[in-house]
């Protein structure tokens, strides 16, 4: 095909060069670690380009099914960040930095909050910079154990495909819980269901927690195997297991996004609102 005095192949598109082009380059909480291999591209220099989204990455992220089980969420960001080419296996710690790297990359840097001052309970409107929020986004050192007599309790990330199916889990069992405690049904068997859910609920709580587990060495070998360590989790003592649990959720703090200052505009008192990303409404146009 001879065009314009050159010679182009009849698969070359004209238009490439007018397809979207990386907006901001993002390093990654984790640095790459924690990630299977073949499911990130990471660049010699640590920094992946993140491109604003398509308009069929925008309805994606208005699709309620695609909300709900996840699927969007890995559509946009293997969209909007290449280099990455199992969304599923990212590691939790990467998910925010990821999702507020697309906003940016698409609707800019500021973002329109709304927030109730804690003292005089007037409505603020705010104009976030979502580039500080950024900053503020730390990993934990998954490097240090937790030490039980002779055992050390090392930890990791779960997945993002592991922490959906278990947010999924938790939604039915407590969506379960609130209709049987809404209907009619006998008082016993009623008691007896409702008794059922919360089993399952504290199993997902184990089964959670031995997901956020890496090894736990003794002083004669190194377990690696989820099985074994879920098996632990089950038959241990209750200190150790408490102790355990609360060391997995100071883990999982540490990594969330700090809560904003603000500052009332009506009555001048300083506070605190916790910023969420709320996938039902964060990537919506204007907000």
């Amino acid at each position: 095909m001879y065009i314009y005095g050159r010679i182009m192949s009849q698969n070359t598109n004209p238009l490439t060069q007018y397809f979207r082009q990386p907006a901001i380059y993002v390093r990654l909480p984790s640095q790459g670690r924690f990630w299977p291999p073949d499911s990130i591209d990471m660049p010699a220099n640590g920094e992946l380009p993140v491109f604003p989204m398509t308009a069929v990455d925008e309805i994606t992220s208005r699709t309620p099914d695609a909300l709900f089980n996840g699927s969007a969420v890995v559509r946009i960001i293997q969209s909007c960040v290449p280099n990455i080419k199992n969304a599923w296996s990212m590691p939790n710690v990467d998910i925010d930095t990821l999702l507020v790297s697309t906003r940016i990359a698409t609707y800019g840097h500021e973002m329109e909050i709304t927030s109730k001052c804690s003292e005089c309970d007037a409505d603020q409107d705010y104009a976030l910079d979502l580039r500080t929020v950024l900053e503020n986004i730390s990993t934990p050192d998954y490097s240090k154990p937790l030490n039980s007599g002779d055992l050390q309790i090392y930890f990791k990330p779960i997945s993002y495909q592991e922490l959906n199916e278990n947010s999924q889990i938790q939604f039915q069992d407590q969506k379960l819980i609130q209709v049987l405690q809404d209907t009619e049904m006998d008082e016993t068997a009623k008691l007896n269901e409702i008794g059922k859910a919360m089993v399952k609920i504290t199993e997902l709580t184990v089964n959670s927690i031995a997901q956020s587990i890496a090894a736990i060495r003794t002083p004669a070998a190194q377990v690696h195997e989820a099985e074994h360590i879920k098996e632990f989790l089950m038959n241990c003592d209750k200190s150790v297991f408490n102790a355990i649990r609360d060391h997995a959720i100071g883990i999982k703090q540490s990594s969330e996004i700090k809560p904003l200052r603000m500052k009332c505009s009506s009555c001048s008192a300083d506070y605190t609102q916790p910023f969420t990303l709320d996938m039902s409404n964060f990537f919506a146009v204007g907000s």
